[in-house]
């Protein structure tokens, strides 16, 4: 037998989560950042793009299938090459006549590769690694994942903007897109050398398709037997309620003209608003929440937390009535709301953790992250024909 190579952790690790961060960003924000500088109407963004949260909701169905095909292992190499490709694809389509209806098929397959990505992933880490690595890297991991919604919420959209001054819109997309495709590939052929071969990976037990959609019942019908699983399922869908509606609108919002009620940022101005100030709110807002409930626990931080994921939303509202000019106030208020909701939603995550302990907990939590990714979706369709009905301002209002 082939001996096992021995690979340090930090060869792999980082890499292979800025992976897995960077096509989900790009699958929901850059989507809704490329349809709306297109020329899509705020329905039609937030309804096309919204229906790409999908493959995440309906993950835990075909996961477990994974491992009757290949190792994990070859899952994460096989996907970032497909991302590539899908990301290619996005590339070539949004430059030609038929620019919606092909880059809407690519951001679908990016979709499910990405989804696909995050099971391999997250599987090979408890594979590869020992339970003392585990914990060390599990920062890591996060930080790595962090750094990619910076790069993708702030950098790409940025780097379009400057692209965008010396040539048209979809070229400059197209370029970046081409630019991710080199990224993967190169990211899938490394893997493919520096990646290691656990034992656990390559001997599984041989389980039927059979037996493994008569574990999925079982699983599923355990969750839905569990103390007040419908009102767990409620709070899943409601508990982001006021996010999912803003998430996509708040994007749209602050690059619309002021004369259809919006701030009219630039691409790159944008991007150092939503990539850098509010991915450093979101993370601030998370680790302050994170240190409460270890502190206090989470039955004192729940209604405060939930609180946290709506009542900052009042800065849209500042920012939709006063309409300010000033990239600091506009920033400060991106910020407020960001650090509310990663504060609320640190008891959102813990809540799922919790709610899925006991028998088949790895089950029952990924069951939860799929009413997690559902809770998403389902807002998304409408906030946009939503916003144009009421218009920004009052659109804000309800939300709160």
């Amino acid at each position: 037998m082939k001996a096992e190579r021995k690979i340090i952790p930090w060869a792999w690790i980082p890499s292979v989560y800025f992976a897995e961060g960077l096509p989900y960003i790009a699958v929901t924000v850059l989507s809704i950042q490329v349809y709306m500088q297109l020329g899509l109407s705020d329905a039609e963004v937030t309804f096309y793009t919204s229906w790409l949260y999908l493959p995440w909701v309906i993950k835990p169905l075909w996961s477990p299938f994974l491992d009757l095909i290949k190792t994990k292992r070859w899952w994460i190499v096989v996907m970032q090459l497909l991302i590539g490709a899908a990301f290619a694809g996005v590339a070539f389509t949004v430059n030609t006549s038929l620019w919606l209806q092909g880059s809407i098929c690519f951001f679908w397959l990016l979709a499910f590769s990405s989804a696909t990505h995050d099971v391999a992933a997250d599987g090979f880490y408890m594979m590869g690694l020992n339970q003392h690595d585990q914990a060390f890297f599990v920062g890591i991991r996060s930080t790595f994942y962090r750094i990619s919604m910076v790069v993708g919420k702030g950098g790409l959209i940025a780097l379009a903007g400057l692209l965008h001054k010396m040539m048209g819109i979809q070229l400059s997309w197209a370029l970046v897109f081409y630019g991710l495709t080199a990224l993967f590939i190169g990211l899938s052929l490394y893997h493919r050398f520096i990646l290691p071969n656990p034992s656990e990976d390559a001997n599984k037990v041989s389980v039927s398709k059979s037996q493994l959609l008569l574990d999925f019942g079982r699983t599923f019908i355990s969750f839905i037997r569990k103390d007040q699983s419908l009102i767990t399922i409620a709070f899943l869908l409601l508990f982001r309620l006021p996010e999912a509606l803003i998430t996509p609108i708040s994007q749209i919002f602050l690059q619309a003209p002021v004369a259809k009620g919006g701030l009219a940022l630039s691409e790159i101005e944008f991007g150092a608003v939503n990539g850098f100030v509010g991915v450093f709110g979101l993370l601030l807002g998370g680790i302050i929440g994170g240190m409460m409930i270890s502190r206090d626990g989470l039955k004192r931080w729940l209604w405060p937390m939930t609180a946290a994921i709506t009542l900052p939303n009042i800065a849209y509202v500042y920012l939709a009535y006063m309409l300010p000019d000033s990239i600091v106030a506009i920033s400060i208020a991106v910020f407020i709301e960001n650090f509310g909701y990663g504060f609320g939603f640190s008891a959102y995550m813990l809540f799922m953790i919790y709610f899925s302990q006991g028998e088949h907990k790895t089950s029952h939590y990924a069951l939860c992250t799929g009413f997690m990714a559902l809770s998403m979706m389902i807002p998304g369709l409408f906030a946009g024909a939503l916003a144009e009905a009421v218009g920004y301002r009052w659109f804000f209002v309800i939300v709160m």
